[in-house]
Formats: C-alpha cells, sequence, structure tokens
C-alpha cells in the first residue's frame, strides 16, 4: 500500500467510530395533527425519537391501527451493530498500521458485507412492522392497509407522509466506504508503478 492508500484507509476507519455518536437513519411521520413531524433516529445500538415524546408518540399512534410497539431491546440487531462498526473500524486502523493491499481488499469486501446486511435489516424491520398487524385489536382498521415506510423516500400512510433518507451517519458510512475504495484503487496504482508505503 502507498502511503496515500494506508492515510486514506486509516480516516475511513476513524470516520466509523463517529457512527457512535450520530444518527445512521431518519424516518419523519408529518400529519395535520402533528405540524412538527414526529420522527424515528436509528443508531448504532439502538432506535430513538429525533425529540424526547416522539417514540411514546409513535408507539401510541401504532397501538391504534395495530402494529407493534418500538422496543429497541427486543430488536437482535441493534445488540450486534455496536461490535460490527467496532470490529470495524479496528480492523481498519490494523489495516492501516499494517499497509497490506490483500488486507485492504479483504477489509473492504468485510464493509460492504455490514453495510448490505445493515441496510437488509432496515428494510426487513420496516417491512416487519408494517405488516403484521393484529387487526383483530386495531381500534382504526382500514382492510387490505399496510404500514411500511419507504425505505428511502416519502410514502402517504393514511394522513401521515412517512420520509426515510440517510441521516448524518448514514452519510458519513457513505464517505468511509468511499474512501476505502479510493484506497484500494490507489494501492493498486502503487503497485502497478512499482510505489510502496512510505512513498507518496
Amino acid at each position: 500500500m502507498t502511503t496515500i492508500s494506508r492515510i486514506l484507509t486509516g480516516t475511513a476507519a476513524l470516520l466509523l467510530i463517529i457512527l457512535f455518536a450520530v444518527p445512521l437513519w431518519h424516518i419523519r411521520l408529518q400529519a395535520p395533527q402533528y405540524p412538527e413531524g414526529l420522527g424515528l433516529q436509528i443508531r448504532v445500538g439502538t432506535v430513538t425519537g429525533a425529540n424526547p415524546n416522539d417514540l411514546d408518540n409513535i408507539n401510541e399512534l401504532n397501538h391504534y391501527i395495530g402494529m407493534k410497539r418500538i422496543d429497541p431491546s427486543a430488536i437482535p440487531v441493534l445488540a450486534a451493530m455496536p461490535w460490527a462498526v467496532g470490529l470495524l473500524a479496528a480492523a481498519g486502523l490494523l489495516v492501516a498500521l499494517v499497509g497490506r493491499r490483500r488486507l485492504l481488499e479483504v477489509w473492504f469486501v468485510g464493509f460492504c458485507v455490514v453495510a448490505l446486511a445493515g441496510l437488509g435489516e432496515l428494510w426487513w424491520w420496516e417491512y416487519d412492522y408494517g405488516h403484521h398487524i393484529d387487526v383483530a385489536h386495531a381500534i382504526i382498521k382500514v382492510p387490505g392497509m399496510t404500514y411500511q415506510p419507504p425505505f428511502i423516500g416519502s410514502k402517504q400512510l393514511l394522513n401521515f407522509t412517512a420520509t426515510s433518507w440517510p441521516a448524518l451517519g448514514g452519510w458519513i458510512a457513505a464517505l468511509a466506504l468511499a474512501l476505502a475504495l479510493c484506497a484500494i484503487v490507489g494501492a493498486r496504482q502503487g503497485r502497478r508503478f512499482g510505489f510502496r508505503a512510505g512513498h507518496a
């Protein structure tokens, strides 16, 4: 690996540490009775309301239409997320220190697998909550209606407009992945032209 590739790899790994402090994804609900909107923030290890009472308000709304409560402790993947992100960050710093291109490529593949698994789990979580409705105990019954929020973008759910987008942490993770890819390209170009670590 060239010096630049090692710096890019180390920077990507350090960016992953920031994910522990900022939300990864944001889901927002807007309706006439909630002019300021309600929001959910998906973070490393938990789900919180965008504002102090948002999660409770959303769970109350879910009760009316027969949806399950959103309980972060009941979502197994949230318990694994801190470990996955932490190991990725530590492994990236180790790769930058060792400076081996093959290790960088393995780390990048692992990064992609974790990212795709996280996005897939987000989609499945939305699907599960939106489709498994306890119709028998729902106060508001709309035959055939499902309440899965959009994965990305906006969607109308009864009188609510639901929007779902990456939050700051999601964009930081994407930047880290892009830097890792640039590090691989730089390492391969460096090998092609005979550069080694310690040389620009």
